[in-house]
């Protein structure tokens, strides 16, 4: 098939089947590439339930497929529909490729999973292979240790499809944090491929109104991500408030929108004793807010890590361990390098252990203050990595008003 010669076109699926992550990193790639290029426009491919409450800049638009979730024994189930999963994920394949086969892109970049959710996006990856379209596979800086993450990949068989569908592996971190391929025993074809790009730096939402803070002067904003299993965090924060009333700064926790109902209901209830504490659900612009704080309480997700390298925030990270190591393996190396402080879930929470860290919090060292070469050159790098695949030109950026 012909390559067209007008507007450059990337595509990049993001499975999304819980959580904020996926989704708000591939967001940061894509409206960083649109504003690097004027002649390129980003479609995101997105099973996200509230990929719509976002906005997208100009060139830059989503197809979300129907939606799955997780279950804890492991198994998908469909998020709305009442439907086999089977059918869904048959339906989410069917999309994904007509949808590839029309747009036709310069470029496709898939997200963490190789092969996608279930394997759905083999059949588009073999498709545009066979068109001649580069493809990308990015990873963030964790995935797993790698005592978990070998047999996973061995059991969706995806070694094959990083050696002869891939033409290259983008991590989204540095070496000396994470490397999210040690101990996994990949051939020279599959390292040879694959480049460090540093974290994705981020930056407040351009031509956003300030957002309206319950307090007039300084804030700790505490924020489990997506918060379907942030509760714990939260609950923590809570209880050092209620124990003790001289903490430095009061709180502004975002619970997220997938915590559950009931979770949310008692900690607003909780927070309206305080004087010091105010609770919101959800924020589009969380990035507003971060760069607004004196300081953050976080669990340690991808996004959250970036924006505090990026705003340069003292940061109190409190990482999950299950199901997956992930944020623990990111937190305490960030924490051996000096770049956050962490402080480990016991399951018992006492009140004291978290008032403690959130008092001793505004003496941390920031960020900024460990020199690391290139750690926040993510998003310059992977745009001249794409530039690179599809022979696009930079354009100087332009403020978007």
């Amino acid at each position: 098939m012909a390559k067209r010669n007008d507007h450059t076109r990337i595509l990049i699926y993001s499975h999304d089947s819980f959580g904020l992550g996926h989704l708000r990193r591939c967001r940061t790639i894509a409206h960083h590439l649109v504003d690097r290029h004027k002649d390129m426009s980003v479609l995101i491919l997105s099973g996200s339930p509230i990929i719509g409450s976002f906005d997208f800049r100009t060139r830059v638009d989503f197809v979300r497929v129907p939606g799955v979730i997780k279950l804890r024994n492991g198994d998908y189930t469909s998020l709305n529909l009442h439907i086999d999963i089977g059918d869904t994920l048959a339906m989410r394949a069917s999309i994904i490729e007509h949808t590839a086969e029309v747009f036709d892109p310069d470029l496709f970049l898939v997200d963490k999973e190789p092969l996608g959710l279930r394997g759905e996006v083999k059949g588009t990856l073999e498709m545009l292979r066979r068109r001649g379209t580069p493809l990308v596979l990015g990873l963030r800086d964790v995935m797993d240790e790698p005592a978990l993450l070998a047999p996973e990949w061995e059991r969706k068989n995806v070694l094959p499809a990083l050696q002869d569908l891939y033409d290259a592996i983008w991590i989204y971190g540095l070496p000396e944090v994470c490397n999210p391929l040690e101990g996994l025993d990949l051939p020279d074809s599959v390292h040879s491929k694959t480049r460090y790009t540093g974290y994705l730096a981020r930056a407040a939402s351009p031509g956003a109104a300030q957002n309206q803070l319950p307090f007039d002067g300084p804030f700790i904003l505490v924020t489990p991500g997506g918060g379907g299993d942030g509760e714990g965090m939260v609950d923590w924060v809570l209880r050092a408030y209620e124990t003790d009333r001289n903490l430095p700064y009061p709180a502004l926790i975002v619970l997220g929108p997938f915590m559950q109902r009931d979770f949310q209901a008692q900690f607003v209830a909780r927070a309206e004793a305080l004087p010091d504490v105010a609770v919101i659900t959800f924020d589009a612009r969380i990035e507003n807010l971060l760069q607004q704080a004196v300081g953050v309480v976080a669990m340690g997700g991808y996004n959250l890590f970036c924006e505090i390298l990026s705003f340069d925030k003292r940061a109190l990270l409190v990482p999950r361990t299950t199901p997956r190591m992930e944020q623990y393996m990111r937190v305490s190396r960030a924490r051996e390098l000096g770049l956050v402080a962490m402080l480990e879930d016991d399951s018992k929470r006492q009140a004291d252990r978290m008032a403690d860290a959130l008092r001793h919090l505004p003496d941390q060292p920031r960020p900024s203050e460990v020199v690391m070469p290139g750690l926040l050159d993510g998003l310059e790098n992977v745009s001249r990595m794409v530039r690179s695949l599809v022979g696009a030109v930079e354009d100087e950026p332009v403020p978007i008003p």
